[in-house]
């Protein structure tokens, strides 16, 4: 069981997210769900996002819930909204606006 902080942290994710850059989005998130509660990944400043890129974020989701924290996804731009709804995982993931 991890120890963890009652605050909430903000990791900002920025331009393409595919098979090169998605093992970033996936360490940063999980670096930041060892030691706090909640976790928001701040998507506003993602330009593209394949599917590496989601499998990152069920990763980090997946760890969340395993660690029983929160990750949520915010300011998704229409593109990885669109993919997120096309995936179904929109459902799986707390996405905000």
């Amino acid at each position: 069981m991890n120890s963890q902080g009652n605050e909430t942290i903000v990791v900002r994710a920025c331009g393409e997210i595919d098979l090169d850059t998605a093992p970033s989005l996936h360490r940063a998130p999980a670096a930041a769900l060892e030691s706090h509660r909640k976790v928001v990944l701040d998507l506003s400043e993602v330009t593209f996002m394949d599917c590496a890129g989601l499998g990152a974020l069920v990763r980090a989701r997946n760890q969340a819930d395993h660690g029983g924290a929160r990750l949520v996804l915010r300011g998704a731009g229409r593109r990885v909204v669109r993919l997120l709804k096309l995936t179904g995982l929109h459902r799986r993931l707390d996405v905000e606006p």
